[in-house]
């Protein structure tokens, strides 16, 4: 049987924890940073996990983690 491949750009957005949960970054932190508070600026760095809806859909697209 063949590999399966991983989406590259996938693998570039999510990461994988130990326990098996998938990481991810914030959005809107990329540009037009001036107009946004300190405050928010500092959550948007923080990361956070995917949401349920969004979990098997990626999961499918990293399938070695």
């Amino acid at each position: 049987m063949p590999k399966m491949k991983t989406r590259k750009s996938i693998s570039k957005r999510f990461k994988m924890n130990k326990k098996g949960k998938i990481k991810r970054s914030r959005a809107f932190k990329g540009h037009l940073l001036g107009g946004k508070s300190a405050k928010r600026k500092r959550k948007l760095s923080r990361g956070g996990l995917v949401s349920k809806a969004d979990l098997s859909t990626i999961r499918r697209m990293l399938p070695y983690g």
